[in-house]
């Protein structure tokens, strides 16, 4: 049997102990290194970094208080504040393990143990130390993110009433921990918008933790949210925190949220109402504190019409709603966008400064977009790369051959004219379904199933 990896610990003054306690451990864990006097602590530690630490609670003669042993536990944690500390002692009780508990120790055995106690225990221990070490990390790295990010000016680009608007309702919500709810179709940059908000938060040091719903089957839906013990189904080899325990602190961004089945939003519901999780094999609640923003493509308000979406899960998450408006409809913002991307990609493939011809301006403005903030990001790219010349003209952008191509098909595939009627008929009534529905002579759940398989 392969040991666990970890670096192990134990001092203590009795020598009969730390024979005992070498021999169980040696066999289970990868390193384990035994200390009869607590006063080398300094040295150990200055020398290597220990994931677990057991510590004697007693080591002058005739000593049964426990108070030596917190005094060294203090010294550990000023010394590896990230080491988890294990108290033991033959003078077990109560009072004397909250003491231990409430000064920092992550758990507590008495002498004499059982064999099969103590090595569950340090592997117990050593996994929370594992993942404990990771959410730090992961944290540290995103708040080096933050710092490098944090001095970059307009990210989000744009002059039009609408973008205004977005940029208002970012400001007025950002500094509260309000849930958030973005609308919008795909491509039109709900994920930017969400980090924008967190960037601007008082959690803009913590973690900004973005998980696509769209994306986890449900079967691990509960695994991936809230985290799992080891041994909780046949893939658990070890235990994991989940996505709010890591984003506790910090902003949770739940994309997607439109395609959770019923069951997935019943469990999303209970978690958010009281920011409880269980991991699942445990028993354990655990306390987590997140800012939460979730975006959908997906009509929601419409869907609970329809009994495709729980209301309470609605009036959750959605304290304030931040609807983004497509591409379409920010004509104001083409020549701000397409001089930003042109200077963007001009640097990213050491190129000089490329411009834009006013007739290819025109013809940006004059296409329809359905994918966005995306596809006009793709096509910029793309014509820098393909251009020879320092001014983009309109035939470096092969829209008018998609839109051509788009015309002939029209005539021949019925997929693309029935999407270009959906697309026409809620343009048309504003995003009100129920009477773009109506105008198409369709049902409301029939434009529903539509909308999805052709990704409106």
């Amino acid at each position: 049997m392969s040991k666990e990896a970890g670096n192990i610990l134990v001092v203590d003054d009795d020598a009969d102990v730390l024979l005992a306690a070498g021999i169980v451990l040696k066999k289970q864990f990868q390193s384990v290194v035994t200390e009869a006097a607590p006063d080398r602590l300094h040295t150990l530690l200055a020398q290597q970094n220990f994931d677990v630490i057991l510590l004697d609670m007693n080591y002058s003669s005739g000593m049964t208080s426990g108070q030596e042993g917190i005094r060294w536990l203090r010294t550990i944690q000023e010394l590896s504040p990230d080491a988890k500390v294990i108290m033991m002692t033959a003078y077990g009780g109560v009072e004397l393990a909250v003491q231990a508990i409430r000064e920092g120790a992550t758990d507590f055995i008495i002498k004499p143990w059982e064999n099969s106690k103590l090595v569950a225990t340090v592997s117990s221990t050593l996994r929370y130390s594992r993942s404990d070490r990771e959410v730090k990390e992961l944290k540290t790295r995103q708040r080096s993110l933050h710092q490098f990010l944090g001095g970059e000016s307009g990210r989000i680009i744009g002059e039009s009433a609408s973008i205004r608007q977005v940029l208002a309702d970012i400001e007025k919500v950002a500094r509260t921990d309000a849930n958030v709810l973005i609308l919008g179709e795909n491509g039109t940059g709900k994920e930017m918008i969400a980090r924008e908000i967190h960037r601007r938060s008082l959690r803009s040091d913590q973690a900004f933790i973005n998980v696509d719903l769209g994306a986890i089957a449900e079967s691990l839906f509960e695994s991936e949210l809230f985290g799992h013990r080891k041994g909780a189904f046949t893939d658990a080899r070890e235990d994991r925190a989940g996505r709010f325990e890591i984003a506790s602190g910090g902003t949770l961004f739940l994309d997607e949220i439109g395609n959770l089945s019923l069951r997935m939003q019943a469990k999303l519901l209970g978690a958010l109402q009281d920011m409880i999780i269980t991991r699942v094999g445990s028993d354990k609640p655990i306390k987590v504190d997140i800012r939460l923003i979730c975006a959908t493509n997906m009509p929601l308000h419409e869907m609970i019409l329809q009994q495709q979406f729980r209301q309470d899960l609605l009036y959750r998450i959605n304290t304030v709603e931040i609807r983004i408006p497509p591409l379409r409809e920010r004509h104001g913002d083409m020549p701000v966008l397409a001089q930003h991307f042109a200077g963007v990609y001009s640097r990213k493939y050491n190129k000089r400064d490329i411009r834009l011809h006013p007739d290819t301006l025109r013809k940006l403005a004059d296409y329809h977009w359905p994918g966005n903030i995306r596809e006009f990001q793709h096509a910029m790219e793309r014509a820098v790369i393909m251009s020879n010349h320092a001014t983009l003209l309109p035939g470096d952008f092969l829209l008018s051959q998609a839109e051509s191509q788009t015309e002939t098909l029209q005539e021949l595939n019925l997929d693309i004219l029935e999407k270009q009627a959906i697309e026409k008929a809620i343009a048309r009534h504003q995003g009100n379904l129920s009477q773009a529905a109506r105008e198409l002579g369709l049902g409301r759940t029939t434009l529903y199933r539509k909308m999805r398989r052709h990704g409106i």
